[in-house]
């Protein structure tokens, strides 16, 4: 049920459906299904149950409102009203926000309104829907592959509440390198990833559950001597682990001339010491030498993305590129 719910939704007995079964359908994370259709459908629900009720909320009282809350008591604490669209807000939530405890529907109002207004620890994730096609990776969920996105088509970049929107799945992110089946040398790096344009890193610390990377929307060069890539729309970030996205952090570039660093003994380098992959140069160069030198120092990038800067161990990277879904 969980992974087909159309099949009860959408069905001819759906409004005869027991509660219980309802509730134990809807408080699961694993739920494939949209957030704002489960809200729709929860009403319609609610609405058989009072069946003197009109479908439009503009002709209800207030003795009609109160009827269809306690109809839906125990409901409308699992709907994730936080993951809708502010579109969806407006249009499906509003016109019902007499069903909602008051401080809720200032809470839900002010996450739109207030980009920095700091949100509830209590606050329902988006569920976890499964879809196909989207990305392969040991490393990171799609809650993580929706900010990132959302981070790079710029929508809600400075809010605190992005992270418990729905997902914003708009690019499959097709896998370029992965250390753990393609090897940790930069050589690896540079001959699977070169040249290909708009590619994500991500890189899971040894000893930790953090994981920090970065977008680059140019490509990825080859240098004897080294060069500076220069962009105004590369960014860095870190996640303390996998499953927590609230805590992430973004940090934007802010010395566009040294966003990037090619080297043909560096892996993925943003900045120049702000997340640095390479092969210490102390030692006589070999192309099939591992990374013996990773660092993550605040420095051409605005903030700081590891609580302890410095020096790191690689347990696992990936290099991804990004493409428009059809």
């Amino acid at each position: 049920m969980a992974k087909s719910p159309e099949k009860v939704f959408n069905s001819f007995d759906f409004n005869s459906l027991h509660e219980k079964s309802l509730v134990s359908l809807i408080k699961r994370d694993d739920l494939q299904m949209k957030e704002v259709e489960l809200w729709e459908r929860v009403l319609k629900w609610g609405l058989e149950k009072n069946s003197t009720l009109l479908s439009d909320p503009m002709t209800w009282l207030d003795d009609d409102f109160k009827n269809m809350e306690n109809t839906l008591q125990h409901c409308l604490p699992l709907i994730r009203f936080f993951s809708l669209s502010s579109e969806d807000f407006f249009r499906k939530v509003h016109p019902y926000k007499k069903l909602l405890k008051p401080q809720l529907y200032e809470e839900l109002l002010n996450s739109y309104l207030d980009p920095n207004n700091e949100p509830n620890d209590d606050i329902l994730l988006p569920r976890y829907r499964i879809i196909d096609g989207i990305i392969d990776s040991r490393i990171i969920n799609l809650n993580i592959v929706s900010l990132i996105s959302r981070w790079i088509d710029k929508i809600d970049v400075k809010s605190k509440f992005s992270y418990t929107r729905d997902l914003h799945l708009p690019y499959e992110f097709q896998l370029l390198l992965r250390g753990t089946r393609d090897g940790f040398t930069p050589k690896k790096f540079h001959k699977l990833c070169n040249n290909k344009p708009h590619t994500v890193t991500f890189i899971k610390i040894k000893g930790t559950e953090e994981i920090i990377g970065g977008y680059n929307p140019l490509i990825w060069e080859s240098h004897n001597d080294g060069k500076w890539g220069k962009t105004k729309d590369s960014f860095i970030f870190s996640f303390k682990s996998k499953n927590n996205v609230k805590d992430s952090i973004l940090s934007h570039v802010k010395n566009m001339d040294h966003a990037l660093f090619y080297c043909d003994d560096f892996g993925p380098t943003f900045g120049n010491i702000d997340i640095n992959m390479h092969v210490n140069e102390d030692d006589d160069y070999d192309d099939s030498k591992e990374y013996d030198n990773c660092e993550c120092t605040q420095n051409i990038y605005e903030k700081k993305i590891r609580d302890t800067e410095g020096n790191f161990l690689i347990e696992e990277y990936e290099v991804f590129q990004i493409m428009k879904k059809d």
